[in-house]
């Protein structure tokens, strides 16, 4: 308005701008364009290093290195490029296929395994390792110590395999002891199928989740611990008791060893 005014009308550019109103600072300013590569490069080389930092802390780093450029400034850029969506990374575990969870028809079909903490009197931590076998729920082996680690967890496999022998498949959570490479190189080397549940689906592995419930409510949360040597003497006594005198409902009110006989 103010270039027609002037150029149709011939007032000087003081009238004109006094006629509308306006500054003529205003009416001469240009717009700076460009310059934003610097910030962009900036950004760009900080969202690399730093995949985990958002607008926020990007804002404060390049304040704390005296760049001088205007936080709305460097938000305008940030959202230009982008970053603002920038894709989390992918998880490590891959996807689970669910499994049915069905009982087999023979023993030494399919094992579920899985770990239980909790600490004795002194508040010292403890974990057992336990192993199910699911056709009869027979309860084959509950490990205690204060570390089970994969090779810990791969021993007494290969105790227990050397008295059973191999199952076909063994199902178990994703902890981290039984998505390690050392287990599924063993497993191959066993031909033996590692069934992994789906990530928060504990009820894919009912059978020895069930076990564990009353695991813990007859012997931990039964008994005071003073050392692992009575966690182990007590376990062993129970699970002697479990696998023959104690009736399972979901086994036609059979302890595990009576119904194997039976129906095996």
């Amino acid at each position: 308005m103010v270039s027609y005014a002037i150029q149709n009308h011939g007032l000087s550019e003081r009238q004109a701008c006094g006629m509308l109103n306006l500054s003529r600072s205003v009416y001469r300013y240009q717009a700076k364009k460009g310059g934003d590569e610097e910030i962009a490069g900036a950004l760009l080389e900080l969202a690399s290093r730093k995949p985990r930092w958002g607008l926020g802390k990007m804002q404060d780093y390049l304040r704390n290195e005296a760049h001088g450029w205007n936080h709305k400034r460097i938000r305008r850029v940030y959202c230009d490029l982008h970053l603002n969506l920038r894709v989390k990374p992918k998880k490590r575990l891959p996807r689970r296929i669910p499994q049915p969870l069905i009982q087999p028809e023979r023993p030494n079909h399919s094992w579920s395994i899985d770990f239980m903490s909790d600490s004795l009197t002194s508040g010292r931590a403890f974990r057992t390792f336990n192993i199910l076998d699911d056709f009869n729920r027979e309860a084959l082996w509950i490990e205690v110590d204060t570390s089970l680690p994969t090779e810990r967890v791969i021993r007494v496999l290969e105790m227990i395999i050397s008295w059973r022998g191999c199952p076909v498949q063994i199902r178990m959570d994703n902890g981290p002891e039984f998505i390690s490479h050392r287990l599924e190189n063993w497993a191959k080397q066993h031909n033996i199928q590692l069934v992994h549940i789906q990530p928060g689906k504990p009820s894919q592995n009912a059978y020895i989740e069930r076990f564990n419930r009353t695991f813990r409510e007859d012997v931990l949360d039964a008994y005071l611990f003073n050392s692992l040597s009575e966690v182990r003497e007590i376990s062993e006594q129970w699970l002697e008791e479990y696998n023959t005198i104690r009736p399972h409902e979901a086994l036609q009110g059979l302890p595990p060893y009576q119904y194997a006989t039976q129906y095996a």
